[in-house]
């Protein structure tokens, strides 16, 4: 090593001569922005900030989960209940997922409004827009690795969406769930996917974003044309540099305020049987959910392919439709209307969907249901799977002579959400109430009874008449009279 190291400021000179980093420090540094820093040029950065947020604690939750269908929602209870601060981190990485979309609408939206597409950006805005379509796929990925109901039966309806695409539909579906039916191989698809295959071409996408960004340069705000050279230019540092970092802070305070004081839930273990299920996405794809309620068979193809290409197409081909060189968006009245007719489009959808769901009483009782089961779940003690694939915690109650309708029976009384008022195999405990004596006490029919129309005291505990089909009470009745004597 050179003696100039030891002199000050020697290791400086000497890694400068080495790897140019000063060089690199006045390329990333130094950067002119047209009109100076301001705080709508902060989403970029702070998309960048909550990806390596993604990375890090996803990287940290894959130490302990295990993408089969036997260990799945057991690793991801694990790291929620005993990890020392597991809840935390998934949190961490949950709500991360959301703020990744916000924080990519309102990238999009500024771009937009702001006519940064314009004057040799196409590329720039092409490859916004293919990040824009990855992080929508890693929210998807993402969603049904946790295995639990809410997850599976949303993620269920998510790829027969997909079937519905003429020609190649089927094609697809099969090829992200590894089969006709989910199960491990879907598992092992999505966890490959999410972890690996989708995170590098993000990367990759955002290498290019910003090389492209580099070389055409910041676009500035939008000004009228002819005061475009006054513009005064101002260095990305200092004064980029402190409103980025200043917003890098906020977010760290939110997703750590988010996870510590609203901790994600954890429901039970998915089960494929259970066809009373009402399945609901998260809050960003309530709106795709929503729309596809307006489009039956006959016209499914309309709703599900064509017009969603037409809107794709206008997005990712803006910067050839609109040639203008005019960037203010009061010179731009078609495309910003456009823009704001789309986005009330998608407010309005996702507004609704809840709306119908809290105006349906026996859908919004299901939901309140399905809730709840999560939130006791998610308080419950951690209890190891030790059986086979669609083992939970109620497995250990079913009996080996149970007949296969009353497996059956257990497996309802589990996905119904019985466990969460009368604990597993309904023995209580905990402050539940423990249900005893019920095959003496009541024939079939008068469990049916009950189970169809609760009496006025069960209802005040909170009990709901059963939806079940016959064939699917039957099989209920049948377990609590064989196991509950």
């Amino acid at each position: 090593m050179s003696s100039d190291v030891g002199r000050p400021g020697g290791l400086a000179r000497w890694l400068d001569q080495r790897v140019g980093w000063r060089g690199l420090m006045h390329e990333a540094l130094d950067e002119p922005i047209p009109g100076g820093s301001r705080w709508a040029y902060v989403f970029g950065s702070g998309l960048l900030f909550v990806f390596v947020n993604q990375i890090v604690t996803g990287i940290c939750l894959a130490l302990y989960y295990v993408p089969s269908v036997d260990h799945a929602h057991t690793t991801v209870a694990y790291i929620q209940k005993e990890v020392w601060g597991g809840r935390f981190l998934r949190g961490l990485h949950s709500y991360g997922s959301s703020l990744m979309i916000v924080l990519l609408l309102l990238h999009l939206a500024q771009t937009f409004l702001y006519g940064a597409y314009k004057n040799r950006r196409e590329l720039l805005w092409l490859v916004g827009c293919f990040l824009f379509l990855l992080v929508f796929g890693m929210s998807f990925t993402g969603y049904l690795l946790p295995w639990d109901r809410r997850a599976y039966f949303a993620t269920a309806v998510g790829t027969n969406i997909v079937s519905e695409i003429p020609l190649v539909g089927n094609f697809v579906k099969t090829v992200l769930r590894g089969g006709p039916e989910m199960g491990t191989l879907t598992l092992s698809r999505f966890y490959v996917l999410h972890v690996f295959a989708i995170p590098a071409l993000i990367i990759g996408a955002v290498a290019m974003h910003v090389f492209l960004f580099r070389r055409a340069g910041a676009a500035g705000r939008p000004v009228r044309e002819e005061k475009g050279s006054e513009l005064a230019t101002e260095v990305f540092y200092p004064g980029q540099v402190f409103k980025d970092f200043v917003f890098g802070i906020l977010l760290i305070i939110a997703l750590g305020a988010l996870a510590l004081l609203w901790p994600v839930r954890l429901g039970p273990v998915a089960n494929p049987a259970d066809s009373t299920y009402v399945p609901r996405p998260e809050w960003y794809y309530l709106p795709a959910f929503q729309w596809l309620k307006y489009w039956h068979k006959g016209g499914l193809i309309i709703g599900i392919v064509v017009i969603p290409l037409l809107l794709f197409g206008a997005l990712f081909g803006l910067p050839f439709l609109d040639r203008s060189p005019r960037r203010r968006p009061s010179e731009r009245p078609v495309s910003v209307a456009g823009f704001f007719l789309v986005f009330a489009a998608v407010v309005f959808l996702g507004f609704q969907s809840g709306l119908e769901d809290r105006r349906d009483s026996a859908v919004r009782s299901k939901l309140q249901a399905q809730e709840k089961s999560e939130e006791e779940y998610s308080k419950a003690p951690f209890q190891p799977q030790e059986e086979g694939p669609m083992a939970g915690p109620v497995s250990a109650s079913i009996a080996p002579a149970l007949s296969p309708e009353q497996s059956k029976g257990a497996l309802l009384f589990e996905s119904e959400g019985c466990s969460a008022c009368h604990g597993a195999g309904g023995r209580g405990g905990n402050g539940l109430v423990k249900l005893s004596g019920l095959g003496k006490r009541f024939t079939d029919s008068q469990l049916t009874g009950l189970l169809r129309k609760p009496l006025p005291k069960m209802v005040e505990g909170g009990m709901q008449p059963s939806e079940l089909k016959a064939p699917d009470l039957a099989a209920l009745v049948a377990y609590l009279r064989a196991t509950m004597n």
